[in-house]
């Protein structure tokens, strides 16, 4: 499927379909996360878990590497 990027206002944004929005199970408001991989870009919706998922990553790896984390703080 091939979409073309509009001016929406001082913005430029994605319009999509309807059939499009039923097949990602998205609906106008909801939030979604763009991620790119190797295979390109993937469009994934936002729920709390996915937030508190990242969260927790996130944790982890300032847990792991706080020392480089203080020294890169310098």
């Amino acid at each position: 499927m091939k979409l073309q990027l509009k001016k929406i206002g001082n913005s430029t944004g994605l319009i999509l379909p309807k059939e499009l929005l039923a097949r990602l199970n998205l609906e106008q408001g909801d939030e979604v996360i763009v991620s790119e991989g190797p295979e390109g870009f993937s469009v994934t919706r936002s729920t709390d878990e996915t937030m508190e998922m990242g969260l927790e990553i996130a944790r982890k790896a300032m847990k792991t590497y706080r020392n480089a984390l203080k020294e890169l703080a310098k």
